[in-house]
């Protein structure tokens, strides 16, 4: 698959998860996706759904900063703003197999501002 198609699938799942679309991100996500980030410890796709996919309506905004592609492997950094108005940047590392997403490896650090790392874990 090529670069533009991977780099638009993974912008498709950023707006997915941001738009609440399940039917949308459940046809990007592979069968046997798995999830890392440091509270998360490859937990499977349902897992995914559950923990990780309700969190967007505690954003006011997402902003994908920079999305670069080396081979199979997407890089997304973006900067989101909480409701509450807090800003923080993560990167995430989507792994394509199948022009799906096969792993997705979140890398960030202190919680913003004003949340403890339990407020943040929680959603």
């Amino acid at each position: 698959m090529d670069e533009a198609d991977l780099i638009g699938r993974a912008r498709a799942l950023y707006a997915a998860f941001m738009k609440q679309d399940r039917a949308a991100a459940e046809a990007l996500l592979a069968p046997d996706f798995r999830f890392t980030s440091p509270y998360d410890d490859h937990i499977d796709r349902e897992a995914w759904f559950d923990r990780c996919w309700p969190n967007a309506d505690r954003l006011a905004r997402q902003d994908l900063r920079e999305v670069m592609q080396a081979g199979d492997v997407v890089l997304v950094a973006y900067e989101c703003e909480s409701m509450a108005g807090a800003v923080f940047r993560n990167v995430e590392r989507l792994e394509f197999a199948n022009g799906q997403v096969r792993a997705v490896e979140v890398f960030f650090g202190d919680p913003p501002a004003g949340l403890t790392r339990a407020e943040f874990a929680a959603g």
